[in-house]
Order: C-alpha cells, then sequence, then structure tokens
C-alpha cells in the first residue's frame, strides 16, 4: 500500500489483526505492522500509544455511546437512553462492512490473555462513560450505574451473536433483543 493511501489507523488496525491471525500477538511487532500496513514506524505511533491498543476504538466507540444517550428523547428513562446509544452505535461503528473485521478481532482477543484483560478494561471505562452520560441527564447515581451496566452485557450479548457467523441480523435489532431478553427475566420473579 502506498504512503499517501487515507485511513492510517484502519489500515494499521486490518495490518495488525492479520499479523496477529498469522504470527500470533506475541511475536508481531510495531514495525511489522507498520511495513505490512505500508507505513513508517513513527506513523503507527502517531496514532497508537502501543500495539495492544491498535485493535481497540476507545475514542470511537465512547463518543457514539455517550452522544446517543445525550440525544435520546427527553422522556426516555435510563435504559431506554441506553439502548437508543447501543443503537446508534449500531448503525455508525457495528456496521455490516465492520463485521468480519469484528468477529476476527474478538477471536485474536479471545486467544490472548493481555488483550482480554484490555478489552475488560475497556468496557470498565465504557460503562463509566455511560454512568456519566446517564448522570448528566438527571438520572441518580445508582440507577445510572445500573442501567450502564445492564447496557454493557447488553452489548456483550449483542456483540456475540452479531459477530457470529450464522447470523446477519444487524446489531441494533440484536441490542434491542437482548434488553427485552434483560427486561423480562426482572418480570420472572
Amino acid at each position: 500500500m502506498a504512503r499517501w493511501q487515507p485511513d492510517a489507523p484502519g489500515r494499521l488496525a486490518a495490518a495488525a489483526l492479520d499479523l496477529f491471525e498469522e504470527n500470533g500477538y506475541e511475536n508481531t511487532t510495531v514495525s511489522e505492522i507498520a511495513q505490512h500496513a505500508g507505513l513508517t514506524k513513527s506513523t503507527f505511533f502517531r496514532y497508537f500509544p502501543d500495539k495492544r491498543e491498535v485493535l481497540f476504538d476507545r475514542d470511537t466507540v465512547t463518543g457514539l455511546l455517550v452522544e446517543g444517550i445525550a440525544s435520546a428523547p427527553p422522556a426516555a428513562g435510563p435504559l431506554d437512553a441506553v439502548a437508543d446509544a447501543l443503537d446508534a452505535l449500531g448503525r455508525t461503528f457495528f456496521s455490516a462492512d465492520r463485521r468480519e473485521f469484528s468477529g476476527r478481532r474478538q477471536a485474536v482477543l479471545d486467544a490472548n490473555t493481555e488483550l482480554r484483560e484490555r478489552e475488560a478494561l475497556k468496557r470498565i471505562d465504557l460503562t463509566a462513560s455511560m454512568i456519566e452520560a446517564l448522570e448528566h441527564r438527571g438520572v441518580p447515581g445508582l440507577t445510572a450505574r445500573v442501567a450502564a451496566k445492564l447496557g454493557t452485557l447488553v452489548w456483550e450479548i449483542a456483540h456475540d451473536q452479531w459477530i457470529d457467523t450464522g447470523n446477519s441480523e444487524d446489531f441494533g435489532p440484536l441490542a434491542r433483543r437482548a434488553l427485552a431478553d434483560i427486561r423480562a427475566t426482572e418480570a420472572m420473579r
């Protein structure tokens, strides 16, 4: 690939994924990732602090979730605001053209303890961002925590279903169904 081509972060992520699958995460260097993407090592570090981060779109996802919660209708309850945010995430980030990449990415994460730990920390940060966004809407602290944690659970369930190769459904409807299942569980008491 030529260096002038657009989307250097995307190219680096795709190159890293290819190399992580081929050689393993531990056996892949930043220099190899950059070279595979047709870029320099310094370009890699312009976008990512280390090779762990190349598979994590931290700012994009957080921004979409916070914006989705903030733009939910004023009368929406906390879980409905989270559901609106997950819908927005599905339309923008978990689009059909990212499904294969996301499934491959998850397989790489599942195969490496360090990356699974990083993913867990990212989810904690995302949950904290959702809590803050809900509190900004006036949702009381404990309610915001519960809604955000349930939102994270819904996301995990929907994401696992969305990347399943036998599934063709969009992320948003999967998230809405997972939320309905969680709400039905509460009614089973």
